[in-house]
């Protein structure tokens, strides 16, 4: 199960990342845009990351079971 801290975090980045990329946007600042848009990749990636690392972790275990 994904650590909930870093369920939390991701979270946190991706809804603040939406919400400069919006304000950019609406106020026309390209870089608060572009500020945005690399924050909620940022959130997207970490969250990617985790379930790898979990998956990884399942499949070892299992692995592992199976001795």
């Amino acid at each position: 199960m994904l650590n909930l801290n870093n369920k939390v975090e991701n979270a946190k980045d991706k809804v603040i990342g939406k919400t400069k990329e919006s304000v950019g946007r609406a106020t026309g600042s390209q870089e608060m845009e572009l500020k945005g848009r690399l924050q909620y990749q940022k959130g997207d990636l970490k969250e990617k990351v985790d379930r790898t690392k979990e998956k990884i972790t399942e499949k070892y275990n299992d692995t592992l079971n199976k001795k």
